[in-house]
């Protein structure tokens, strides 16, 4: 343990050999006068002014960050809500123009029955060129009449088998199945039309993670 370290005592007057003065502590002043008192009371006055305008200042900088902070909060849960409702916008809107496609799609198979399976086998000619026969399957009530169409239709194509056409009560609509031995080709407008559908969710759903931001310099 150290030892405290031990100060002198220091004497306010200090005096030479014949009694002289030769230093003497400057002694506090006790009394002023009134032009004086007036004068440490308006700096006490401004100094206190100054401290007390320093805090207001301090106390409004404070609130005014908190404010701002806030309001930077609550933007930043209305434009999150906002892309929210964009993105459903989005999809609502390709709902609506799906609906309105497969409505149209359904009209056009109404009075064209038969033009989705003629085009089918226009397409596959090179495939079934070669092969002896072609089993086709469609929807009960529609097979009436096929036969001749598509026959017609094959011929123009290049195609020299033979044609069956019966019903598969599995097919509804304007569904059909082609069977040509090596291979076959299938069309159903309500399984088309629901995979469409599922990948245009699937496009929506990845242009939400990357869409345009809601603010233009993309800052939010």
């Amino acid at each position: 343990m150290s030892e405290p370290i031990l100060e002198k005592f220091g004497f306010d007057t200090v005096f030479d050999g014949g009694g002289n003065v030769t230093h003497a502590a400057p002694r506090p002043k006790r009394y002023f006068s009134a032009e004086e008192v007036e004068g440490i009371r308006a700096r006490a006055f401004a100094e206190g002014e100054q401290k007390a305008l320093a805090d207001v200042t301090a106390i409004h900088a404070r609130a005014q960050a908190q404010a701002l902070s806030e309001i930077a909060r609550s933007a930043e849960k209305g434009l999150g809500g906002l892309a929210q409702v964009a993105q459903a916008h989005r999809e609502g809107s390709a709902a609506l123009a799906l609906a309105c496609a497969r409505a149209i799609a359904g009209e056009v198979m109404d009075m064209f029955p038969r033009a989705a399976i003629q085009n089918a086998l226009e397409s596959l000619a090179r495939e079934i060129e070669s092969e002896p026969r072609l089993l086709v399957a469609v929807a009960p009530g529609q097979s009436e009449g096929l036969q001749e169409i598509l026959s017609e239709t094959a011929a123009a194509a290049g195609f020299a088998g033979k044609i069956l056409v019966r019903d598969d009560a599995g097919l509804s609509g304007a569904a059909f199945t082609l069977d040509f031995g090596d291979g076959s080709a299938s069309y159903d407008p309500v399984a088309a039309g629901q995979r469409i559908w599922d990948a245009l969710k699937a496009a929506l759903a990845a242009e939400g993670l990357h869409a345009e931001p809601l603010v233009p310099d993309g800052k939010g």
